[in-house]
């Protein structure tokens, strides 16, 4: 449903804001050196809202030098001190809120609604939550274990992280990757995606204004084959954080595995929603319409295979195909806009492709196409429900990454967490019923980091994301994210002060 009446708001000046640059290297803005530039379009009118210079080798090599020089001091600092240095961060952050929203809005097409309800907020929240966590970087207990030693562990950072951030979330994705690193006392060097680059860029910004020093966060804004791989492969950085495709995950873990950094991969998700016949048919309704389009649909843990047991399924694609068609599109900056623009163009022109080819052996039952009028120039596609396709069909199997649900009939409850499995990748899901019997089975049977249960989509700071499978290894969010950016060390202490052990007579001599 098209959104009537709107206007063009006021947005957000990103070519006054980043005059002086699109890289943020050792406290302060900078021009990229590649002699190449990129222009970052706003995906719901088409226009071009600022272009810079991209990053090039020599940029990421200046970036990382800037933070293998802060290291020392920032490992060094107290716990208190980074911890305080956050609690800063994350109140100059909030002071900003509004930009950080319309800067989203507008590289994004996010509704200014869930910018500044959902991706603002959670990441001030994420960042307190760190404050409060560097100062709970706690190893084993110290302990003979041997009987004539005193052992205990130390938790160490490890250096300078190199992370890849995605385009659908920038501002939360750049605290993900920042937040656990800096707390834990590492530097960061992030290059953000291209097409997307503001937020990290008023992020590293805030970081500064706050007092955190400089080199401790760094932004290289280029291209993934140049700077990316170049950041990647680079032999001063220790660890590569990575969040995006599978593909591009598996290009990423063959250079970082080259020089066995430490490696980080959150990839892609095709996450079921499982419907048993005991359902809240309501609730469920609700849930697949809002999982499924939050953020466009641009989101890896978005429900996108809805499998409802037979007795509800008719039911449940009738609805479901209502509460989508009620559903707004429009400008991201209008009073009323539920839903606003894919990305870009070319990422709106994949969806659809995904969709058309669908014709051929399933129904599309609403949607299915980018709307006319006012929203022409923008990167729109309606909220797509298609029904009947197989189960080792593309779009069941593939990530599309966009406002289209599938919803398939299941019969059997052991066919239903079957079919929820029946994908390469893990990161997320949900099951719906109001039998405790049936969703403890489904938290134990089906194979995801994540499990909602009568729900889909919300996060806490205070426990872990991450996948199975396809969809990569290692935790964002939560104390458990610390494993991934600490390195542990076993310090061991002779209580004997004997000269010669008993263990010596292995090498020479008897006892």
């Amino acid at each position: 449903m098209h959104n009537p009446g709107n206007t063009t708001p006021e947005r957000f000046p990103a070519r006054d804001r980043f005059a002086d640059g699109a890289q943020f290297i050792a406290g302060r803005p900078a021009q990229g050196t590649s002699g190449r530039t990129h222009t970052v379009v706003d995906p719901a009118t088409g226009e071009g809202v600022l272009t810079y210079e991209l990053a090039g080798a020599d940029d990421v090599d200046a970036a990382v030098a800037a933070a293998r020089e802060a290291f020392p001091d920032w490992a060094g600092a107290t716990p208190g001190e980074r911890s305080d240095a956050l609690h800063r961060f994350a109140a100059v952050v909030a002071e900003r809120a509004e930009d950080f929203a319309r800067a989203e809005s507008l590289q994004c097409g996010k509704p200014l609604k869930l910018s500044r309800e959902f991706d603002v907020p959670g990441t001030i929240d994420n960042i307190a939550f760190f404050a409060g966590a560097a100062r709970h970087l706690q190893g084993q207990s110290a302990g003979e274990y041997s009987g004539d030693h005193t052992s205990y562990v130390r938790r160490e950072p490890i250096g300078v992280v190199g992370s890849v951030a995605p385009w659908n979330y920038p501002l939360q994705m750049a605290a993900w990757k920042i937040l656990p690193a800096v707390a834990a006392g590492n530097t960061v060097v992030l290059k953000p995606a291209e097409l997307t680059p503001l937020t990290s860029l008023l992020f590293a910004q805030a970081a500064t204004d706050a007092g955190l020093p400089d080199g401790v966060v760094n932004i290289v804004t280029g291209t993934g084959r140049e700077a990316g791989e170049h950041l990647v492969g680079h032999p001063d950085v220790a660890m590569t954080s990575f969040t995006g495709s599978t593909a591009v995950g598996k290009r990423v873990a063959e250079i970082a595995t080259a020089s066995v950094k430490r490696l980080h991969l959150e990839l892609g998700g095709k996450a079921p929603f499982v419907v048993f016949d005991d359902a809240d048919l309501d609730a469920a309704v609700n849930g697949a319409v809002a999982g499924a389009l939050i953020n466009t649909g641009q989101d890896c843990t978005a429900a996108t295979r809805a499998y409802v047991q037979r007795p509800l399924y008719e039911a449940f694609v009738e609805r479901t195909a209502a509460l989508m068609e009620t559903v707004r599109l429009g400008d991201p900056f209008a009073p009323g806009t539920d839903l606003g623009p894919l990305v870009s163009h070319a990422h709106r022109d994949r969806v659809a492709a995904f969709v058309d080819r669908a014709r051929a052996y399933a129904s599309v039952v609403t949607g299915g196409e980018a709307p006319h009028g006012e929203l022409t120039n923008g990167a729109y596609y309606r909220p797509t429900l298609i029904a009947g396709a197989p189960q080792d069909s593309e779009v069941v199997q593939a990530e599309i990454f966009g406002p289209v649900l599938v919803v398939l009939p299941f019969d059997t409850d052991d066919e239903g967490i079957a079919l929820a499995n029946d994908t390469p990748y893990g990161l997320a899901a949900s099951a719906w019923s109001r039998d405790v019997y049936r969703t403890g089975r489904a938290t134990r049977d089906i194979r995801a980091g994540c499990v909602w249960i009568n729900d889909h989509i919300p996060i806490i700071s205070e426990m872990p994301h991450g996948g199975y499978r396809a969809s990569g290894f290692g935790k964002d969010m939560s104390a458990y994210s610390f494993e991934e950016y600490t390195q542990i060390k076993h310090v061991m202490y002779d209580n004997t002060a004997v000269a010669r052990k008993d263990w010596h007579r292995t090498v020479f001599g008897d006892r």
